[in-house]
């Protein structure tokens, strides 16, 4: 992985959480707005990272209402996790983005051509039972067959003892990496001292 990655610390909800985990500096913090996640923020949390940048994470939602949340929530970015159409994306285009896929095999890379020139940049994350927050890993190996000119985010199951795999991981595309369920001690409650500790080892 390359210096200067994104770290992007997603799940947020708790206000004091919100607080102590924005004092480690992540680059990007993720609120999760989709009414099946056990994370969903909504109603919006009474304290916004003010540093960190903001994303929001939407689930096939009624892209008004994912329009309105952005305006109210002060989104810099709007993640996609959903079956969204190219269309849709484009749409969103007055923020910066990002559109998830979830990868088992090489093949599950061709879903990503249509969105090439309409998204800002892709999430990889491991296929699972839930949407997101599977706290699994999939091979990233097979990342050697994305071939695509969108940048993307490393998600799915990075954990505590993972911050040599990640800095060990290269490919030219991946800015950086999504941190969620496995740095958790309940749901939406990250655990401080664990990403204080990875962050800067990931940082050294």
């Amino acid at each position: 992985m390359e210096a200067g990655l994104i770290i992007k610390v997603c799940g947020m909800r708790e206000a004091g959480n919100i607080r102590e985990v924005e004092a480690l500096r992540p680059d990007w913090m993720g609120f999760i707005f989709w009414e099946g996640s056990r994370r969903c923020v909504r109603p919006f949390p009474s304290r916004m990272p003010t540093q960190a940048k903001r994303v929001g994470v939407f689930v096939d939602e009624d892209i008004q209402k994912v329009i309105q949340t952005a305006r109210d929530c002060a989104l810099d970015f709007i993640q996609l996790h959903g079956h969204e159409s190219p269309d849709y994306v484009a749409q969103l285009r007055r923020w910066e983005v990002i559109k998830a896929f979830n990868i088992a095999h090489a093949e599950d890379f061709k879903q990503t051509r249509p969105y090439e020139g309409v998204a800002d940049y892709f999430l990889f994350d491991t296929k699972g039972k839930a949407v997101g927050g599977n706290g699994e890993k999939f091979d990233w190996s097979v990342l050697n067959h994305y071939q695509g000119s969108t940048p993307f985010l490393l998600s799915g199951g990075i954990g505590p003892e993972d911050a040599a795999q990640v800095k060990n991981f290269h490919h030219p595309k991946c800015i950086g990496i999504d941190l969620n369920s496995r740095f958790e001690t309940a749901p939406g409650l990250k655990d401080v001292a664990k990403l204080r500790t990875f962050i800067k080892q990931i940082r050294l």
